[in-house]
């Protein structure tokens, strides 16, 4: 099973284009949808949750078309919202309850285990007894994913679920959908590229409702290596090396500044080459569409 997109596109009320005629293939695996802020993502995701009607074009999952057998979609589906709210007076073991009989989980033990399963999964077993209203951000944000496993989804749609997650819990999560891959599709939208280049088999990077990129890690680094270098300089230094070359990314080292580039040759003294990064890329990329002369 694999999920096709010809030509969608979607134009809200006052003429905002979110999507222009997107056309994209997801197999199984962790697919990876990069962007920024209004590049289209959500809208896309939602659009195959069934949430949203497409102003044009098609979108298959399997054999269903999320237009016309919508039904059958949501059977299959387990949705994760960047925003999703609970009932604030409900404990996670009744929230979970709650969206399971929406799963139409009728069976009380059956129910029962299916809860306790992927309250596990996300490491609040110990706190199903709590009540939401008590829960930090980060628990929200798992008990979030734990109501996307209920009914053990063929296809998991995530937007943003790392938001809010501690780097332990970032990691927990990272390996949770390393092993919720096998015949499943997990569609990991997300700003935070990382995430994407330690998870994710292929990927796509959306812009303003465009498709820039899609296809394997691979692909998308091979421009890059050659390219890519690292400089190493004192702080003072680094505006003078914005100035001569296209920056990817600046970060402190024990002895001052290193600053990543990419450049068809090295010229500065004290650069030497590197190996490309999915952030190298995603910044490309963007500089590239947007068209400007600097972006970090």
């Amino acid at each position: 099973m694999q999920i096709e997109i010809r030509g969608l596109r979607k134009v809200y009320p006052g003429g905002v284009v979110a999507l222009h005629g997107l056309d994209l293939t997801i197999p199984p695996g962790v697919f990876g949808l990069l962007g920024p802020n209004g590049s289209g993502k959500t809208t896309m995701m939602r659009i195959l949750a069934t949430l949203l009607e497409p102003t044009a074009g098609e979108a298959r999952i399997g054999d269903c078309d999320v237009r016309r057998d919508k039904a059958a979609v949501r059977q299959m589906l387990g949705y994760m919202p960047q925003d999703f709210g609970f009932y604030p007076s409900l404990t996670a073991y009744e929230t979970l309850d709650y969206f399971s009989l929406l799963c139409r989980m009728d069976d009380p033990r059956q129910r029962r285990s299916r809860i306790e399963q992927v309250l596990a999964r996300v490491n609040l077993s110990e706190v199903a007894g709590r009540k939401v209203s008590g829960f930090s951000g980060g628990m929200r944000q798992r008990l979030g994913i734990a109501q996307a496993l209920l009914n053990d989804p063929r296809v998991l749609i995530m937007d943003e679920p790392t938001s809010g997650l501690d780097p332990e819990e970032r990691i927990r999560l990272r390996n949770l959908l390393a092993e919720l891959t096998k015949d499943r599709i997990v569609i990991l939208s997300t700003h935070i590229v990382s995430d994407v280049a330690v998870t994710a088999e292929k990927l796509a990077i959306l812009h303003k409702g465009r498709l820039l990129f899609a296809g394997n890690l691979r692909d998308l680094l091979s421009p890059l290596r050659g390219r890519t270098w690292i400089i190493d300089v004192e702080e003072e230094e680094v505006t003078q090396v914005r100035q001569a070359f296209f920056v990817t990314g600046v970060f402190r080292s024990a002895t001052g500044m290193q600053v990543r580039v990419l450049a068809d040759q090295m010229s500065h003294p004290r650069g030497y080459a590197a190996d490309p990064t999915v952030d190298d890329a995603y910044v490309s990329a963007m500089q590239q569409e947007a068209g400007a002369s600097e972006l970090v």
